[in-house]
């Protein structure tokens, strides 16, 4: 109680003690209350934003069918898909858009059309909706490069093989190809064999590869031996800087799993006639569609039926070679006869017409009229190029720094 007087004593005889004394507390309660009421504000701000967000749909895959199609299918009206078709060529010709392009579609959340974007190639074509109109563009998407490095061993196909260390099937084709006058992936192929290769891939800011260059290829197989490709100039040229290309590919069909079921014979028992008679050529068992190449530059003189071959081509070469290819399920495009193919070149497809029993391509090539064994004449004759003398520093020195490449990483992995 003593102390109380006390108190109350110093604020009378001080009135400054006693203003403090009654304006902290008023202090206190007016930020307590200011507090209170901007918490309870912002609450009311974010609960309003929350209500006020816009939820878009997207919608995206690869041109595999007609544009028009995704856009109908996400509510779209036809009307409204005509414009915005009409737009998007305004800046992109439509027929230039292939399976493998892109598009992405967003609606918002009354599904109203909001924008279509169209990735092909290294641009992005747009359509969006912007004050109640269409607008269309353009972006340009950055590239960039980098190298990579891949080697292994081949323990069952090399298709296989090469798949198991993650390489793409479109490129396994492209290295094959670059050895394509001096191995053949379909019968020289042993388990132990080892490859390595260097490219140059060109690929986007979200990770999507959109190029492949091989500028370097190595094999070493039990049978085929050291094989280097050094690419120069746009020509694969062998550690020697010379380019051998054979007058035919050693296969008509690039290595996708295919194998021979079949080889050349002048007596085996035929499977569906269940007679012995010749089999004068080389059955490559291999999925229906599977592309076949023509194995040289020639004219085709036949197309058509033939009998037992079914869907049956010829082409002529020079040196009175012909090459057959029977059984087929179709033939190419724009591919007849008089018309001129080029070594390499896919004429028709792997099917099983006529006497078959499963889909193969009976191939066979003669000379004069006089058939031959495919697999023990297709190194007939060559064409050796050499690295030009003002250009041999040149290609040294790259050869030099790729086959230290393929060699030394192919140690290290």
């Amino acid at each position: 109680m003593q102390k109380i007087k006390e108190f109350l004593l110093v604020l009378k005889t001080n009135p400054i003690k006693a203003d403090l004394f009654i304006i902290l507390p008023l202090c206190v309660l007016i930020c307590l209350g200011v507090y209170f009421v901007t918490k309870h504000h912002f609450n009311d701000l974010a609960q309003q934003q929350k209500q006020e967000e816009v939820y878009f749909k997207k919608y995206e895959g690869n041109l595999s069918r007609h544009l028009s199609l995704p856009l109908t299918e996400a509510g779209i009206s036809k009307e409204e898909t005509g414009r915005i078709i009409a737009k998007l060529d305004s800046v992109l010709d439509m027929r230039r858009l292939a399976p493998r392009d892109k598009y992405l579609l967003t609606m918002d959340e009354e599904d109203n059309f909001k924008m279509l974007v169209v990735t092909k190639d290294f641009s992005r074509y747009y359509v969006a909706q912007s004050n109640g109109e269409l607008v269309a563009g353009i972006l340009d998407i950055s590239v960039k490069t980098r190298k990579r490095f891949a080697s292994g061993t081949i323990d069952s196909s090399l298709f296989a093989s090469m798949q198991s260390y993650g390489l793409k099937p479109g490129f396994i084709v492209d290295f094959t190809d670059v050895f394509s006058w001096t191995i053949d992936f379909n019968t020289e192929t042993r388990e132990g064999d080892t490859f390595a290769c260097y490219w140059q891939e060109d690929y986007t800011a979200d990770g999507t590869t959109l190029n492949e260059t091989i500028l370097a290829a190595y094999y070493k197989g039990k049978f085929s031996g050291d094989n280097y490709a050094i690419r120069f100039e746009d020509e694969f040229y062998d550690q020697t800087g010379k380019i051998s290309k054979k007058m035919f590919l050693k296969s008509p069909i690039s290595v996708r799993g295919v194998r021979i079921s079949s080889r050349f014979s002048r007596s085996r028992m035929h499977p569906v006639l269940r007679i012995r008679r010749p089999h004068l050529g080389i059955d490559y068992a291999a999925p229906i569609g599977t592309p076949v190449e023509s194995v040289a530059d020639g004219t085709v003189i036949f197309k058509g039926r033939k009998g037992g071959f079914g869907n049956y081509m010829e082409v002529s070469h020079v040196n009175g070679f012909v090459t057959c290819y029977g059984h087929l399920n179709a033939f190419a495009r724009g591919v007849g006869n008089g018309v001129r193919v080029r070594q390499g070149q896919t004429i028709a497809y792997v099917g099983r017409t006529g006497l078959a029993t499963g889909p193969h391509l009976d191939f066979r090539i003669r000379q004069k009229g006089v058939y031959m064994d495919f697999l023990n004449n297709k190194n007939r004759s060559s064409a050796v190029r050499e690295i030009p003398k003002n250009k041999r520093d040149e290609f040294n020195k790259i050869r030099e720094e790729y086959i230290k490449i393929l060699n030394d990483k192919a140690i290290k992995e």
